[in-house]
């Protein structure tokens, strides 16, 4: 049990380091922006997706949520037999 706490403390430290490291380097490239130069730039960007993509995605969807929904049930490995067994017996009292 020992073991097991101090690999999550351990495991904790590190992602809090890690963390802390790639706040550092955002805050780093950060403080380049604030130079006196200014560049004003306007871009204008339009794209349009047909409309067959759309039909093509949403149809893949669906085929992915109907086979999740499944699950096994639709057949191959899974199947139930039902077995009757009848017993007879006699006894010869005299």
């Amino acid at each position: 049990m020992k073991k097991i706490i101090r690999f999550q403390t351990l495991y904790s430290l590190l992602s809090l380091i890690l963390i802390s490291f790639y706040s550092a380097v955002a805050f780093a490239q950060d403080s380049a922006a604030s130079s006196s130069t200014t560049t004003s730039t306007t871009t204008q960007s339009t794209t349009t997706v047909q409309p067959w993509v759309w039909v093509v995605g949403g149809a893949v969807l669906i085929l992915i949520i109907v086979a999740l929904v499944r699950g096994n049930s639709g057949g191959g490995g899974a199947h139930t037999d039902k077995v009757t067994y009848t017993k007879t017996t006699s006894s010869n009292d005299n």
